[in-house]
């Protein structure tokens, strides 16, 4: 990773920040759907579980949670985690779908009971009152939260260097070893360039869902 050109050395550790943070998303996102589901399920034992995980991954630190899927499969069952970058997946995959949950879950609730039965009403299925009826309207009100989460997952990807994965921030430790510092300081612009992005991005998705008003 510590090459002789520091900015190759920074831009290969932040497609590493990328890659994870791609990789969380793409899996967090379904994932906290389904937990929303079992949040929300009739079915008591299974909705009291789902709380108590939710409750548990958003009441400690991510940080923990890296150190825990890293050594606990080791430690507890002998079967040592096959790379550090599958942990990193794994335990930011797990905390960003709580969270996702929860924001898909508020979204949902949000809707008036009156819709669902004015949907009854007019003889639609439950899933067709959902997915013609409630869902646009729920992808509008969670856009601002989600935007939020994943400005944040942008931010939260240097943590994997706790658990030695050589990102961006790390790279730019090494150098400020050897004497210099501008590096860590230039990793600023890395993030800030990648977040304006995001925040241009779901600004115009906001702006395409404003005929739609709930």
């Amino acid at each position: 990773m510590l090459g002789a050109n520091p900015i190759e050395s920074l831009t290969s550790g932040f497609l590493l920040n990328l890659e994870l943070f791609a990789v969380t998303l793409l899996l967090a996102l379904p994932l906290g759907l389904i937990i929303t589901f079992c949040s929300m399920s009739r079915f008591k034992p299974l909705k009291w579980i789902t709380k108590v995980f939710i409750w548990v991954i958003r009441g400690t630190p991510l940080m923990l949670q890296l150190f825990v899927v890293l050594y606990a499969p080791g430690l507890l069952f002998g079967i040592p985690m096959s790379s550090r970058f599958t942990a990193a997946v794994i335990a930011f995959v797990i905390n960003y779908a709580a969270y996702f949950s929860e924001i898909y879950r508020g979204g949902i609730e949000s809707i008036s009971v009156g819709q669902y039965e004015a949907g009854k009403v007019l003889g639609m299925t439950r899933s067709q009152i959902f997915f013609k009826v409630v869902l646009l309207q729920v992808v509008k009100r969670i856009v601002p939260p989600m935007s939020n989460e994943i400005i944040t997952l942008t931010k939260d990807t240097a943590l994997a260097r706790v658990i030695g994965i050589g990102e961006i921030i790390m790279s730019a430790e090494r150098f400020t070893k050897m004497g210099l510092i501008w590096p860590l300081f230039s990793t600023a612009l890395y993030f800030l360039v990648f977040v304006g992005v995001l925040s241009l991005l779901f600004g115009w998705v906001e702006k395409k869902m404003d005929y739609f008003r709930v």
